[in-house]
């Protein structure tokens, strides 16, 4: 079972958002794949030039481990927001799906940063999706904090604030490799280590 527990209130709507985005996080990881599927490594005659292959597409195989543990998070995020989320309404639906518009561009983003690397664009292309994702999930969860008595009855204001802390950390970081990736490309991403520590400290400065 992927949830750990449903709110007793929780409606058909919810199950059935929660049964799409699962759907769709799904299906982008898998096209991940496809990168690594599609490149041809060419012709070889020996163990020597397989290997070295094998090694020139070492910067796809960063990009794709790098883009299906960021979609793991991201879908991470989605399944506790949805452990305490009972109902949801037109906007929380729409915010929902603008964080998956931005899901299903992973493959392509990623693609672009692998193959166009030397360009700026090729270099922004998965910050600025994981960034825009990040940022649709904390505004999803922002208006669930808004409506808190009808779709989140289970937390506390408080409460709910803080767990919200965590999609801010991400956000803040994923603000931040942004602006470092032009320079150090997906090494940048490696910023995403310090989210754990970074969320502890906001919940220490929100009391």
């Amino acid at each position: 079972m992927i949830r750990q527990r449903r709110h007793p209130a929780a409606t058909q709507r919810t199950v059935r958002v929660e049964a799409f985005t699962d759907g769709v996080f799904a299906i982008a990881a898998t096209l991940l794949v496809l990168d690594l599927t599609t490149h041809g490594i060419g012709e070889v005659s020996s163990d020597a030039q397989m290997w070295a292959a094998l090694a020139d597409m070492g910067y796809l195989f960063v990009n794709f481990a790098l883009s299906f543990v960021l979609l793991c998070l991201l879908w991470m995020v989605h399944v506790r927001q949805f452990e305490h989320i009972a109902r949801v309404d037109t906007a929380m639906i729409w915010f929902n799906n603008a964080r998956l518009l931005f899901v299903v561009l992973v493959p392509f983003a990623t693609n672009l940063t692998t193959e166009y690397s030397a360009f700026l664009a090729g270099r922004l292309a998965m910050p600025v999706t994981f960034f825009l994702a990040i940022l649709f999930a904390w505004l999803q969860w922002q208006w669930a904090v808004r409506h808190r008595e009808a779709m989140l009855p289970s937390l506390s204001a408080a409460d709910a604030v803080a767990y919200g802390r965590s999609s801010l950390s991400a956000l803040l970081i994923a603000a931040v490799i942004i602006v470092l990736a032009p320079w150090v490309g997906s090494a940048a991403f490696l910023l995403f280590l310090l989210d754990g520590p970074f969320t502890r400290a906001l919940h220490g400065k929100g009391g």
